[in-house]
């Protein structure tokens, strides 16, 4: 199949999160699978000097810039993925974050940035901007490119369309007047569009205009068809759940391995698990904590938010740190977090160092020399650092929540005794739940070295590459080719259930809210 695959970010061309991971590993798989896919991004400086042999392929004139903009072509680095760039150096031509400005705040002119990438983007799902392809299908990723199925939606002959949820609490709102400043046409502004309580919401349009939805695991695609998790948006998920399916992310094999990473100080394996010691020493040593195997290392990798948890840790943290603990954490995001976390690093200086901002070797070195990772998020998508520490023998400690509880198997004994058991969850949003889950991980860690390793063993025989993921995103894309915008309620593929389309209606009273 010809696949055009849209996201704003992608690694290793600009990352801020996951969606980057994803973006730059899925198309991966999907090529092994044969299909002819293409990533589109816009072309920010870093994706344009890593870029290389850059050419363009077309200049077109698009609605919300007064310069033509160029699409030019590369592949994505390492990888034969075909890469379309979308140049526009009045919206695109910013260093730093793609969606933010230095001081945390959003780029005021977002929606013009991110409308002209849909328009860009759809230019090349109708053949227009690169006369020689055309493709079948075209998966969205999150609200940066929302509106690239509603404006095809417009068009009489149009690719399929999927749109994939990576996470629903971002969902790119714009007040009112924004509609007519984008000149989106007024059949759009609707309860059945892009109006969303008086605001204009690219994600809802997305959702509501895809020919399917997907999320980025099963449990969170049940999960967001919540009041709790919903953001609003639950109406609309459930009334579209005969075409909602929650897909695991997978993660890219080639970058994040133990046995071939070139981040980390040592290299090791499952058979050479003396390594992950040396790493452990390393990571003690370049955060000026004293280098020692008895104290169990928690790591700590993303953003600093409260959507992780990362106030459960400032709740717990005199207390934890009373024990033989230390603690490595790495991230940036909300300033009163860091200046808190940055605050206890200096009363506890040989057991807490915090490392504001992101570097990929730190992240990798973390997940190498760490004992176990912290991830007690409030809500996960899927997340993928779980899934990193498990292949690296770094037990997570984690809140059974999305991605979460679809890939991590907590320690009991039922779990123990047939040996799948890879981590501790708990199920409590507070701080009493994660400090009584550190505390079990540490006394087994310290008391039973024998069931510890079987946790550490269990997880690295995991088996999370996108294999599996990607062969269902391929048959999800022959489905919406075959039967595009029609309503299937049969599918072998997961989706929630439990709420129909006409009592979802009811319940919601404003169908599409």
């Amino acid at each position: 199949m010809d696949i055009l695959f849209c996201s704003s970010e992608a690694y290793p061309l600009i990352k801020t999160g996951g969606l980057a991971d994803v973006s730059g590993s899925l198309p991966k798989a999907l090529l092994q699978l044969e299909h002819d896919i293409r990533l589109v991004l816009p072309a920010y400086p870093a994706a344009i000097q890593q870029a290389e042999g850059l050419k363009e392929v077309s200049r077109l004139t698009l609605s919300g810039c007064d310069d033509p903009v160029r699409i030019l072509r590369s592949q994505l680095p390492d990888s034969a993925v075909p890469l379309y760039l979308v140049d526009a150096p009045s919206l695109f031509n910013r260093l730093g974050n793609p969606y933010v400005q230095a001081d945390g705040s959003d780029w005021p002119d977002n929606a013009q940035r991110f409308a002209l990438f849909a328009r860009a983007c759809v230019a090349l799902a109708l053949g227009q901007a690169d006369p020689a392809w055309r493709p079948q299908v075209v998966h969205c990723n999150d609200w940066q490119t929302g509106l690239v199925p509603v404006l095809l939606s417009q068009e009489a002959q149009r690719p399929a369309t999927l749109f994939s949820i990576h996470n629903l609490s971002y969902q790119g709102l714009f007040p009112a007047a924004t509609m007519k400043a984008l000149e989106l046409p007024d059949t759009l502004w609707s309860i059945d569009g892009l109006e969303f309580y008086n605001m204009l919401s690219f994600i809802k349009g997305g959702i509501a205009n895809a020919d399917w939805v997907t999320t980025v695991s099963p449990t969170y695609a049940t999960e967001i068809c919540e009041e709790e998790f919903g953001y609003g948006l639950e109406g609309l998920l459930q009334y579209r759940s005969d075409r909602l399916t929650g897909i695991l992310n997978g993660i890219d094999a080639d970058i994040w391995n133990p046995a071939a990473d070139r981040w980390i100080a040592r290299r090791y394996d499952v058979h050479t698990l003396q390594n992950k010691l040396f790493n452990k020493f390393t990571l003690q040593r370049d955060h000026d904590l004293p280098i020692s195997s008895q104290p169990m290392l928690l790591g700590y990798v993303g953003r600093l938010v409260s959507q992780k948890g990362v106030d459960l840790v400032l709740d717990i943290i005199d207390t934890l740190l009373e024990q033989p603990v230390q603690l490595v954490m790495l991230g940036s995001g909300d300033p009163a977090l860091e200046e808190q976390l940055q605050a206890a690093a200096r009363r506890y200086p040989k057991q807490l160092s915090v490392t504001v901002g992101y570097d990929e070797q730190a992240a990798h070195r973390i997940e190498a020399g760490a004992d176990a990772l912290l991830m007690p998020s409030r809500y996960e998508p899927c997340g993928l650092n779980q899934m990193y520490s498990q292949l690296y023998g770094t037990v997570p400690i984690v809140r059974r929540t999305g991605g979460l509880a679809d890939t991590v198997v907590d320690f009991n004994e039922q779990t123990l005794g047939d040996h799948s058991a890879t981590g501790f969850c708990f199920d409590e949003d507070s701080p009493e739940a994660l400090l009584a889950t550190c505390l079990g991980a540490l006394n087994l860690f310290r008391n039973d070295r024998v069931d510890w390793w079987k946790l550490v063993i269990a997880g690295m025989h995991r088996d999370f590459s996108w294999t599996s993921s990607a062969a269902r995103y391929s048959e999800l894309y022959k489905q919406v080719i075959q039967h595009p915008g029609e309503e299937s309620r049969t599918t072998s593929l997961d989706r929630p259930t439990g709420t129909s389309r006409a009592s979802s209606a009811q319940q919601t009273g404003q169908r599409l809210h």
